[in-house]
């Protein structure tokens, strides 16, 4: 699995949830179709009209996800790019998507923006195997946040996060070891160690 891979899958499944934060830092989702990906890049487009439209402009980040037949989920959150040359963007959508025809005949078309997702975060989650799996990815140079939990040296070795974790992705060792591509993030183990010796991957002391 690549991070084109994971834009792929979005792209396949294309109704995807877009997700933006409105004015008054209330959340706002809405199905939004991934209308083109390559070279690591994702496009979409909205009508200038539209709250999603101002939304996107006002601060630019998005966090998008879908979910195929497989139960593959990815995420994608960046910052869109609104595109110059929105003309010659809008074409190129359309002719990757002829069903838009209908939905906005003639010129009607150029009241959309293009938009490009070409930095940000993936996360894969796949749901399908058994342990599930799990990996993080970058595009355009971002950075892959550390996320789930890591049991520190403070382990005792009782056993307790082995025995309850419900993936099995804890190996014993001097301190145990959670296996992150297989790992839930539910957190169960790091709410019954006994010596509190797991913590958040990623949380500032």
């Amino acid at each position: 699995m690549t991070a084109q891979d994971c834009l792929e899958i979005l792209r396949s499944v294309k109704d995807a949830a877009f997700a933006t934060v409105d004015a008054k830092g209330r959340p706002q989702v809405r199905i939004i179709d991934v209308m083109l990906v390559e070279n690591g890049k994702l496009y979409f487009c909205t009508a200038r009209g539209k709250d999603f439209y101002r939304q996107l402009t006002a601060s630019g980040q998005v966090a998008i996800t879908a979910l195929n037949p497989e139960y593959q989920m990815v995420r994608l959150s960046g910052k869109a790019r609104r595109l110059t040359e929105q003309k010659k963007w809008i074409d190129r959508i359309f002719e990757e998507n002829p069903s838009m025809k209908e939905v906005y005949p003639g010129d009607s078309r150029y009241i959309l923006e293009p938009f490009c997702v070409e930095e940000g975060e993936i996360e894969f989650f796949d749901l399908g195997k058994s342990p599930i799996v799990r990996a993080g990815f970058a595009i355009g140079g971002a950075q892959v946040g550390k996320k789930g939990f890591e049991i520190t040296d403070a382990c005792i070795g009782c056993g307790k996060c082995q025995r309850n974790c419900p993936q099995q992705c804890i190996r014993a060792g001097a301190p145990y070891v959670i296996s992150r591509e297989h790992c839930l993030h539910c957190g169960l183990c790091y709410e019954n160690c006994p010596v509190g010796a797991i913590e958040r991957r990623g949380e500032q002391g």
